[in-house]
């Protein structure tokens, strides 16, 4: 397929009339158009191949159109350099392949060549492998969300899709989930959370956390002691971030326990938020028509919040690793 694009400027100052201005200025435009597009890549060890699918306006687009198997999204830091959790997401893909075609390490290089023309910036990143071990790389401009998603948090909406096997991270459910994710999108809401037995185990791209306090009356001082900060456990995919979260609420007093939320306790808990690798941390204040505490970041996860970006500072691994 053949795609054109066209870039107006404002006004130009004077055209390039050397041959070496000119291939800068191509050069420029080149990058330009690299930076705002998704590209994908079928990873060899023979060569590394762009792929051009006909559609390329996601990520998901991009997984449903590639063939079935396991895939890991997540962000890069430090100029595409880092990303949090790098290993456990690879090992989501070669856990469940019995032979992959190319080796760990191999995929980790090529990564790192294929980020080069997104740096100083950061990007979003979706490693795929197949059922039969072949590996794809897929790589769009990181697009942080609006500051004011975290700052008022978001709505979300329950509903009875679920995962045939949670555990893995298949793309299969990319497809199987693609009317309930056009349908959040076109009513605006934020995520759908995943509900079985009357139960709230995790969002659709996401973990799901709550928290309660003890304490008598719901107008009583909230402090970090009486705070439990609770997920769910079982039937659920054991997130990347969900793990550093539990971790970096640990490290902070805060008690964690492992306990799925069931739909009619909606309206008694205080505080709710997901987890993602790309977004973080993100406050939620409406769960289907219910508003959760005060309508606002409850102050818990204001403070993993804050907490979490320090870890992530700190904590992101090296694409490559320095030997």
């Amino acid at each position: 397929m053949r795609r054109v694009y066209i870039i107006r400027a404002r006004c130009v100052k004077a055209y390039p009339h050397t041959a070496k201005q000119r291939a800068s200025l191509i050069h420029r435009i080149a990058s330009l158009i690299m930076k705002i597009m998704i590209r994908t890549w079928k990873i060899t060890t023979a060569a590394t191949e762009e792929i051009d699918f006909p559609d390329i306006t996601s990520l998901d687009a991009i997984t449903r159109q590639s063939p079935e198997g396991y895939y890991s999204t997540f962000r890069t830091f430090d100029g595409c350099t880092r990303a949090l959790g790098l290993t456990a997401h690879l090992r989501r893909l070669y856990e469940p392949v019995p032979t992959p075609e190319v080796s760990e390490s191999f995929l980790r290089r090529q990564l790192l060549a294929l980020l080069e023309p997104y740096r100083p910036d950061e990007a979003r990143v979706r490693v795929m492998m197949t059922k039969q071990g072949k590996a794809y790389i897929a790589i769009e401009p990181l697009r942080p969300l609006p500051r004011a998603v975290y700052e008022s948090g978001v709505r979300v909406e329950t509903t009875d899709l679920h995962r045939d096997h949670p555990r893995l991270k298949s793309t299969s459910f990319i497809v199987t989930s693609d009317s309930e994710r056009k349908h959040i999108a076109e009513e605006g809401i934020f995520e759908a959370l995943l509900v079985k037995n009357g139960e709230t185990l995790e969002g659709m791209t996401s973990n799901f956390f709550y928290v309660i306090y003890h304490r008598a009356e719901r107008n009583e001082v909230q402090t970090k002691r009486d705070a439990i900060l609770c997920t769910a456990q079982n039937d659920i995919l054991l997130g990347i971030t969900r793990k550093t979260v539990i971790e970096v609420a640990r490290g902070r007093g805060v008690e964690v326990k492992y306990e799925a939320l069931n739909l009619d306790q909606l309206g008694a808990i205080d505080e709710a938020f997901i987890t993602s690798s790309s977004r973080g941390i993100v406050p939620v204040v409406k769960i289907d028509n219910i508003t959760i505490g005060q309508g606002r970041p409850g102050p818990i996860t204001k403070e993993l919040a804050a907490a979490y970006d320090q870890y992530v500072i700190e904590k992101a691994e090296r694409i490559l690793p320095v030997k």
